[in-house]
């Protein structure tokens, strides 16, 4: 084939011209009341193996199960949060008192600070302090929120006049466990 044979246009001229006049062209294949002509339609192909239909899905089956896992899912977020906002409250794990072992000047007030440590849940301590003297205070309350794990309860003594004082102050917890918790001692001394 020379380069004088070739010519685009003699090549694409069914393009220009429209395709041949479909009365004279016969059907490649009928198909029930399909029927296919022309260049470029394929006949279908025929499957190797017998293709049998199965059983169309039914509606039906899928009722209550189809959602078994969101709910599940909706059950556990629910329980977690659940049991995070009133799940077990406060517990105390540990209590230290302490103050300034030398003790407060003449005629000053002693800063007692009693450390609560706790298991970080909401919750209120209930407390009291019993002094040495005899004095008991009222019950105090202390709010402690969520993810907090320390409080800090004080108390000041405040000392009058001259003299030796051997001083004890005990933090008494009444919730959210009773029990005496712990105590600190130091002496007061102020020189006539």
């Amino acid at each position: 084939m020379s380069d004088d044979d070739y010519s685009a246009t003699v090549l694409g001229s069914h393009w220009i011209s429209g395709p041949p006049d479909r009365a004279d062209v016969a059907p490649d294949r009928v198909d029930g009341s399909v029927l296919r002509f022309g260049p470029g339609v394929t006949a279908a192909a025929v499957a190797p193996f017998p293709v049998v239909p199965g059983p169309a899905p039914s509606r039906r089956r899928g009722g209550l199960r189809r959602y078994a896992l969101a709910a599940a899912v909706l059950v556990a977020v629910l329980a977690c949060l659940g049991w995070q906002r009133y799940g077990p409250g406060i517990a105390v794990r540990d209590v230290a008192v302490t103050t300034d072992p030398a003790g407060p000047a003449c005629g000053g007030a002693a800063d007692v600070v009693a450390v609560v440590r706790t298991n970080g849940r909401p919750g209120t301590l209930t407390y009291r302090w019993i002094r040495s003297d005899g004095t008991r205070s009222d019950p105090l309350t202390e709010r402690v929120p969520r993810g907090r794990q320390e409080a800090r309860l004080h108390l000041l003594w405040t000392f009058q006049g001259a003299g030796n004082y051997p001083a004890k102050a005990q933090l008494e917890l009444m919730e959210p466990t009773r029990r005496t918790s712990a105590a600190v001692e130091f002496t007061y001394r102020c020189a006539p």
